[in-house]
């Protein structure tokens, strides 16, 4: 079993210092994270599932929701859906 996680362990190493040098002097190369963070630009949250993204419970999102109608959301065939992003950006300014 302690040789799964160490090859598991060299292959990411590998990969990310891969990365690294195949970007090493292109200064717009994007970081892996950058690359994650692009990818949930478009991405929608339902409204069933937005106590998990904000780390909450059930009930204290819906009181969130419900006090706070500028939520960023889409409303498509009576359900709501959230921009994971623009979600983000909400919290993060609400927060401060």
């Amino acid at each position: 079993m302690e040789f799964i996680f160490l090859a598991i362990g060299i292959a990411l190493a590998g990969y990310f210092i891969g990365d690294g040098l195949k970007n090493f002097n292109n200064p717009t190369a994007k970081s892996v994270f950058q690359k994650w963070e692009e990818s949930d630009e478009h991405e929608l949250i339902k409204e069933s599932d937005i106590h998990f993204y904000m780390g909450i419970s059930k009930e204290d999102a819906k009181a969130l929701v419900n006090d706070h109608p500028e939520i960023p959301h889409l409303a498509l065939n009576g359900k709501s859906y959230y921009p994971k992003r623009k979600l983000r950006e909400w919290l993060l300014k609400i927060g401060e």
